[in-house]
């Protein structure tokens, strides 16, 4: 049998009948290396069998994808142990993209998670943890098993263990250094001396160190452990070679060097462990929100259950301060339940029947019986835990610059700390003390740890704090875009506005208020018309009695006539009362335009005969559409306003709130043309609205902000999608991925600048100007602090507040 022969199973969707199956058996078969194809329609399944040297899973999926089938893939969080800096990374997505059958993959040094999309007939989760494991990492368990005790168990020993050995290193190199630079003189030779006090502590201190190099070489990986170990080792092997006299003087005696050096980065790599463990604790909070049981309702008696057992349509009972286990509908009960960890409203919500609760959310006052419609991975809040931890693994863009340099750093500084010996003891005839001291001091200075953090930690913790705020960002790119939009298009309707006409206008003329409400709402309750509900709507909220209609009648597209108590009423346009031979002053005539201008619908009355009032009803302005206008334009950026109203309304409209530029007369599929348009004329295009209606033009824009109400959200659409009804989030949302990218920046220029300033200091450049050179104890310190401090960086994000979300408090 051949060796290399393997066999996948596919899921394939998008097959609708035996052509399909034609189609993706022939494209299957023309490939070099696939010998046979089956693919059956009924379970959406291609089994194919192939030679691994010709072609992989990536090909066969590829091919099936350009034939315009989808490929249907698993995709799997693993959590990974060990992990210290790029090169790290780069190891474990190259062992795990070398494996036949993983489709895509992704490491985030930050969360300490792989993100890996497979195939699960050709890889499994058990050969993915070997795989980790054969490459010197830990493998601590998917994302989302019961595994988070084991995490903080493995997390807390690890930190035990470096926080002992750098305790150790400390306490025996510290008193040695002084012993050296005080030249305090020892009844026994010094060297020896040296020699039997360090050697343990610096076996303890530095094993880790060399441990890993040496599965970073067998793996054929060059990583900062590999460069680390080789600082020291040279280090401590001259030491031993000057203790003995051999090659070597007693002038070569760097005990102490070795130790504080082997101390500092185990120091540096405990203090990055605790600041990257508090990265993802936005996410850690989310998982937290998840109800363990839930009250249920069985066989009429109340009985607790594990939330496994909760099926759908199920009766939960939730009381005052418990957590809602479940996604459903109240159907008894009047409560105030707190969705802030969800939407980031602090006002708790109202709930009485038929109202949606969110599994997560807090019930503050009342009991509810809540009727299950969405259990376990299909409730809002699991959807959210994934999104965000999907958005966490996404590389921006602007990390592929520090993965390149990465990939080139450690042969470089390799060969810089060979140049800086030979220059020094070959070329400018220093002494082999100094050039060593120097060649030492390159390579424990270099960093490729800050380059590698920058970017996941800022990420991780920026899209973790998006999700406290109410914002969800979908991915990385869509952060690094936001920084770069120029042009925020807004729906108007249900976006800028409330989405539901609403009375704003009522003229009388010799009828009261109440009499004209009673006579249109009773009118209108007959009508299917929006404009009428509305008015039926008001009439309710003054508390107007309505009557029985007499010969109810609809006219198309001018209005609705009937007899209340023997009174013919009109209700509609202008031209139904025109063609009815109804005249009004030329007073009302001007008042009327005036109302229409503002972008109104006017509804004209007439009670046998004459014309009784006049009803203006719009859809009104949300609340903070003026301020969110307001902040975008005060990042000086353009904003536009896309309607299907005619000019005039959309003009009135946009004055009102702010915007200057309307895009009117819209149909709801052509949004997506003009988003088109206005990318076209070179702008940077955000485009905010329904996440349900307006997926096209979404789909379309550079980054497509998906406006939801409350916990109601369709959390596929967009590439942001704000949880909360309040169109300043989406100001809020370009803010927060403007600081993330800012942030990012901030720490890839810190990790640049500190490599290329201190790597030509620790190479000795100044020495010959100035005699300023960098002992290599100072340059481990300055190493371990590099990272430190991005991470820190990254960190300060978790207090960050846009400045829109500010005019909340």
């Amino acid at each position: 049998m051949n060796a290399h022969a393997r066999q996948a199973n596919l899921r394939i969707s998008g097959m609708t009948c035996a052509m399909c199956v034609q189609a993706i058996e022939k494209t299957l078969s023309s490939l070099d290396g696939v010998t046979s194809v089956r693919v059956k329609l009924a379970n959406e399944i291609a089994t194919v069998e192939y030679d691994d040297r010709k072609i992989g899973i990536k090909g066969l999926q590829e091919a099936i994808t350009e034939a315009g089938y989808g490929v249907v893939n698993e995709h799997a969080v693993l959590k990974v142990g060990g992990m210290t800096c790029a090169t790290c990374v780069a190891t474990i997505e190259k062992a795990l993209r070398n494996k036949e059958g993983t489709v895509d993959v992704h490491v985030n040094l930050g969360a300490e998670k792989a993100y890996v999309t497979y195939d699960s007939s050709t890889i499994s989760i058990p050969e993915m943890k070997q795989l980790i494991e054969e490459t010197g990492y830990q493998y601590l368990g998917l994302e989302g098993e019961e595994t988070e005790e084991l995490e903080k168990r493995a997390r807390e020993k690890d930190l035990r263990q470096k926080r002992n050995r750098f305790i150790v290193g400390f306490a025996v190199g510290i008193p040695l250094m002084l012993i050296m630079y005080l030249d305090i003189q020892l009844p026994f030779p010094t060297s020896y001396f040296m020699l039997i006090v360090s050697t343990p502590a610096f076996i303890y201190a530095s094993h880790p160190i060399f441990q890993a190099a040496y599965r970073a070489l067998k793996n054929k990986n060059l990583n900062m452990d590999v460069m680390y170990s080789m600082g020291i080792g040279v280090a401590y092997i001259s030491s031993l070679l000057g203790t003995f006299e051999i090659v070597l003087t007693k002038d070569f005696l760097f005990y102490e060097t070795a130790l504080m050096l082997a101390s500092f980065l185990t120091f540096g790599r405990y203090l990055e462990t605790r600041a990257k463990g508090r990265t993802s604790e936005a996410i850690k909070k989310l998982m937290g929100l998840q109800s363990k049981s839930a009250t249920v309702i069985r066989s009429g008696q109340e009985i607790e259950l594990a939330l496994e057992q909760v099926q759908v349509e199920d009766v939960v009972i939730v009381k005052p301060g418990e957590r809602i286990p479940v996604d459903g509908s109240v159907i008894e009960g009047h409560s105030y339940v707190d969705e802030s960890m969800i939407t980031g409203e602090p006002i708790p919500t109202e709930k009485k029947a038929n109202s949606n609760v969110v599994g997560g959310t807090v019930n503050k006052n009342g009991v509810l019986k809540v009727q299950a419609t969405k259990i376990g991975k299909d409730t809002v809040l699991a959807q959210i835990i994934r999104l965000v931890e999907a958005a966490q693994g996404s590389k921006p863009p602007v990390q592929r610059i520090a993965d390149r340099v990465v990939s080139y750093f450690i042969p470089a500084v390799l060969t810089i700390a060979i140049v800086t010996f030979i220059v020094w003891y070959f070329v400018l005839g220093n002494t082999l003390l100094f050039a060593l001291t120097r060649f030492i001091s390159v390579l424990v200075i270099a960093c490729p740890c800050a380059l590698g953090l920058a970017t996941p930690t800022a990420v991780t913790v920026g899209i973790g704090r998006g999700a406290e705020l109410g914002i969800l960002i979908k991915n990385g790119e869509a952060l690094e875009l936001s920084e770069k939009v120029t042009t925020v298009v807004f729906d108007k309707t249900g976006t800028l506005t409330k989405g539901r006409p609403e009375v704003t206008d009522l003229l009388t003329f010799s009828i009261t208020e109440n009499d004209l409400l009673e006579a249109v709402a009773s009118l209108e309750k007959n009508s299917l018309h929006p404009i009428g509900q509305a008015i039926v709507d008001y009439a309710g909220q003054k508390s107007v009695a309505l009557a029985g209609i007499e010969d109810f009648n609809t006219i198309e597209g001018k209005g609705v006539a009937g007899r209340l108590e023997g009174k013919t009423i009109l209700a509609g346009n202008a031209l139904f009362l025109e063609d009815n031979d109804i005249k009004y002053s030329q007073e009302i005539r001007d008042r009327a335009l005036e109302i229409e201008t503002e972008g109104k619908s006017l509804t004209y009355v007439a009670c046998n005969g004459k014309l009784c009032g006049l009803i203006g009803v719009a859809d009104t302005i949300k609340e903070n559409t003026g301020l969110a206008v307001k902040e975008l334009k005060k990042m000086k950026l353009e904003v536009v306003m896309i309607t299907g109203d005619n000019e005039r309304a959309a003009a009135a409209i946009a004055k009102k709130i702010g915007i200057k530029r309307t895009l009117a007369g819209v149909l709801p599929p052509d949004k997506a043309n003009e988003v088109r348009h206005v990318q076209e004329s070179g702008r940077l295009v955000a485009f905010v609205g329904d996440g349900i209606n307006d997926a096209p033009a979404l789909a379309q824009a550079d980054v497509g902000i998906a406006i939801g109400s409350g916990t109601d959200v369709a959390i596929e659409s967009g590439d942001v999608i704000l949880m909360k009804d309040d169109v300043l989030d989406a100001a809020a949302a370009i803010q927060l991925g403007r600081k993330v990218m800012s942030r990012i920046k901030q720490n890839l220029f810190w990790a640049f600048a500190y490599n290329t300033a201190l790597i030509p200091v620790a190479a000795g450049v100044l020495y010959p100007f100035f005699g300023i050179t960098f002992r290599p104890e100072l340059a481990g310190f300055a190493m371990a602090m590099s990272s430190v401090t991005v991470v820190t960086l990254s960190l300060l994000l978790k207090g960050y507040t846009p400045a829109a979300k500010k005019h909340y408090s």
